[in-house]
């Protein structure tokens, strides 16, 4: 038997010189350690050896399990140097070779206005307040001065979720919330930027859609103030030479009522295919904010006075940036977005 186990030992040294990866080696190991392996099924054989032999016998297959343990462990150590040094070696990196330019996003457009209009105005004092999409018809209508029945709900054709909730139609809501929820009925001045929507669809139009309002009420408020906040909000997002008009228009929320126009910054008042040839491009409503609305919402119309405005985010985008149709800025379209990479807001 002692032969025998100098004839494995053999077998085995030759057997692990011709290995080259490591799977092979992992079957060399079972083939010999293994449960079915030859050491073990010899270790089996050991209760037919004559009790004087076995210490010998014993010790020779000590050593040999021993031998080839130690020569694997020190093989797949071989093996692993061998392979890793073989992967740094294919994946060198040429650094003499120019850098593959790394992609960045950029901020969308809507946000670059919305923070622009925000900066704008928190510098003027104003607060930025924010409210629920999906709204009460009591907030969304009629605390506006827009009772069930009124004519004026056709002009939003909306998306009612039951008969009392329908996603808000403009962020006007938001104004009469922050009314109600101030309490001591002190000066008011924010602005309500966030998504509404309404059933609209097409190049200038989308049923989801942003705006932007303004709220103000103090004492001694007059279209005087309404007029300069727009002049500077306008001339701050579309250019210092931008002028206003007034047009007398009608909301169910203010009176009197303004529709505003933005001399057209494309041709500068001149006419052109931007302005239809009239120099203007309507872009705000506006007005003095209607006793009624004062009073459902806590204020005393006798003492208090207000100006609102509001417009929409994605047509002053469209304008800023030359944008042709609305539905570009909801596209997720990275060939349009990428315009904008290096623009500075």
């Amino acid at each position: 038997m002692e032969e025998q186990i100098k004839q494995i030992q053999k077998k085995f040294t030759d057997e692990i010189n011709e290995i080259s990866d490591l799977k092979s080696l992992t079957d060399l190991k079972v083939k010999y350690l293994g449960k079915k392996g030859e050491l073990t099924i010899f270790s089996k054989q050991m209760a037919t050896v004559e009790p004087s032999l076995r210490p010998v016998i014993g010790a020779k297959l000590t050593e040999t399990r021993n031998l080839i343990e130690s020569s694997i462990i020190e093989k797949e150590k071989t093996l692993q140097e061998a392979k890793l040094q073989k992967k740094l070696e294919s994946e060198k990196i040429d650094v003499t070779l120019p850098s593959n330019k790394t992609k960045v996003g950029s901020k969308h457009p809507l946000n670059r206005v919305i923070e622009e209009i925000e900066d704008l105005f928190v510098s003027m004092g104003y607060d930025v307040v924010d409210g629920p999409e999906l709204e009460t018809d009591e907030f969304c209508f009629e605390r506006l001065n827009l009772p069930k029945g009124h004519p004026a709900r056709d002009m939003q054709d909306s998306f009612y979720i039951t008969s009392e909730y329908l996603l808000r139609t403009q962020t006007s809501a938001v104004q009469a919330r922050a009314m109600l929820a101030n309490k001591d009925k002190s000066p008011i001045r924010i602005i309500c930027p966030g998504k509404t929507y309404r059933r609209e669809d097409d190049a200038t139009h989308s049923h989801q859609f942003n705006q932007v309002e303004g709220l103000v009420i103090d004492e001694d408020i007059t279209l005087a103030h309404l007029k300069g906040t727009l002049e500077v909000f306008m001339r701050k997002l579309l250019g210092e030479k931008t002028n206003l008009r007034f047009r007398p228009s009608y909301f169910p929320f203010t009176e009197p009522s303004y529709e505003v126009d933005v001399s057209c910054f494309k041709c500068a008042g001149k006419g052109c295919n931007l302005c239809k040839q009239t120099g203007w491009i309507e872009l705000l409503g506006a007005g003095m904010v209607h006793p009624n609305v004062l009073k459902m919402n806590g204020y005393n119309p006798e003492k208090y006075g207000g100006f609102a405005f509001g417009t929409g985010l994605d047509r002053l985008a469209m304008f800023k940036y030359g944008i042709t149709d609305m539905r570009y800025l909801y596209r997720n379209d990275i060939r349009f977005l990428s315009q904008f990479d290096q623009m500075d807001v």
